[in-house]
């Protein structure tokens, strides 16, 4: 009974060893995953992150150094052109003004006591003139008249220089006092106040900049100002559309358009950052409530095309360019090409492709393809690993992995 058991289960083995062998036999090759080339509708996009801000903003510096006596706005006012907004000490600046309007009045008493003298030494100098034709004076007391009258002139002459002088810092003096009040230069929101009632402010020196007091913004036109990665860059233009998220306004995306394309980078903070240039898309539609410096996301549109031959991206591989025997490879010649693999006749095969447009999961193939073939997908090792020529076959273990004739078997 036992000699019976024991050659049930060793039938039972061979039976199972046979039907694995016959199965192998029937799955011979690399599995991969395959997809039919086909065309469809490519939409490239270029992804950014950044801040809101007003497309007009001005910020507000101090021209005269002194302490705020006056203070009359705070952040979130709405404000006219030519609204108050603070006053800077005027005290100083009053006082030098009327210093120098004496100054004038002085000026003014001089040249026109200059101006007299220089009638009566005009008056002088006929009457001598006269008398020297006459013989009635000695030619010494007519040149000591022509001398008098010279000098009267260049008197006057400087005086009025002075008066002008006098003028000149007066308007000066006017222009520090009307710096004490600071008015709004625009309609807009206070978005910033950094100066309280009391504080001093402070005006810029070379290489050092002076004290924002304010910043007034016109939230009516809203851009968020984006940082684009160097590999993105050359496909953004001006006037390409794009779409911005903002986190304070969560499952709701607004349209702008490309106003700014920076040209030249940003300035790295870390020598391992990566390369970026400043990009600015205005928004069409911003909310009424809406704030600077809110995070932002945006995706510029930077290409669209229908009916496009396309594949997936994970199918576009790289391979290393095999020189013929005894060719030299050109100086600044490409050292590797771009390409996919194919399934034909169970058989993997390289083919070399020129791409366009890339979206977020497929690119477009300008070049290579017909379309209808079935190209390799994945996985990911074996696709890296392919060299062409290896069997393959098609992964049925995983969906949507059939080629497509029997796709259309199915």
């Amino acid at each position: 009974m036992k000699r019976r058991n024991i050659w049930m289960l060793a039938g039972g083995a061979l039976l199972i060893v046979i039907i694995g062998v016959a199965a192998t036999r029937g799955d011979k090759g690399l599995p991969v995953q395959v997809t039919a080339v086909n065309r469809e509708t490519i939409t490239a996009k270029v992804s950014a992150n950044g801040k809101v801000q007003a497309v007009a903003k001005v910020d507000i510096s101090a021209n005269i150094m002194g302490q705020v006596t006056r203070l009359a706005v705070k952040e979130g006012d709405f404000v006219k052109k030519g609204q108050f907004i603070m006053e800077i000490d005027p005290s100083r600046s009053r006082a030098n003004a009327e210093s120098l309007q004496a100054n004038v009045e002085a000026a003014n008493t001089e040249f026109q006591s200059a101006e007299a003298r220089l009638a009566q030494a005009k008056a002088d100098f006929t009457r001598a003139e006269a008398n020297r034709k006459a013989g009635i004076i000695a030619q010494a007391d007519f040149e000591q008249q022509r001398t008098a009258l010279t000098t009267a002139t260049n008197t006057a002459q400087s005086a009025r220089r002075r008066v002008e002088q006098a003028k000149a810092d007066l308007r000066g003096a006017s222009v520090s006092l009307r710096y004490s009040t600071i008015t709004a230069p625009m309609d807009g929101v206070v978005t910033a106040r950094r100066i309280e009632q009391g504080e001093t402010a402070v005006i810029g020196v070379q290489n050092q900049a002076g004290t924002v007091l304010v910043t007034i913004s016109d939230m009516s036109k809203v851009e968020a100002e984006l940082e684009v990665d160097e590999a993105s860059i050359p496909n953004v233009k001006l006037g390409q559309n794009a779409q911005v998220r903002i986190d304070a306004y969560p499952n709701q995306s607004f349209d702008a358009v490309v106003t700014e394309v920076g040209g030249s980078p940003l300035l790295k903070l870390t020598q391992n950052e990566a390369t970026k240039f400043k990009v600015k898309v205005q928004m069409k539609n911003p909310p009424l409530t809406i704030k600077p410096g809110l995070s932002a996301q945006a995706e510029i549109f930077t290409g669209s095309r229908e009916n496009a031959l396309a594949i997936p991206l994970q199918a576009l591989v790289m391979k290393e360019i095999k020189l013929k025997d005894g060719e030299k490879a050109k100086p600044g010649a490409a050292k590797e090409e771009e390409g996919v693999y194919l399934m034909e006749g169970g058989k993997a095969k390289f083919v070399p492709v020129k791409t366009g447009l890339m979206g977020e999961l497929n690119v477009e193939v300008t070049e290579g393809l017909k379309g209808g073939e079935s190209v390799v997908t994945g996985p990911f090792r074996t696709l890296r690993d392919l060299k062409g020529g290896e069997t393959v076959r098609v992964d049925k273990t995983r969906k949507g992995s059939a080629a497509p004739d029997e796709r259309k078997a199915s």
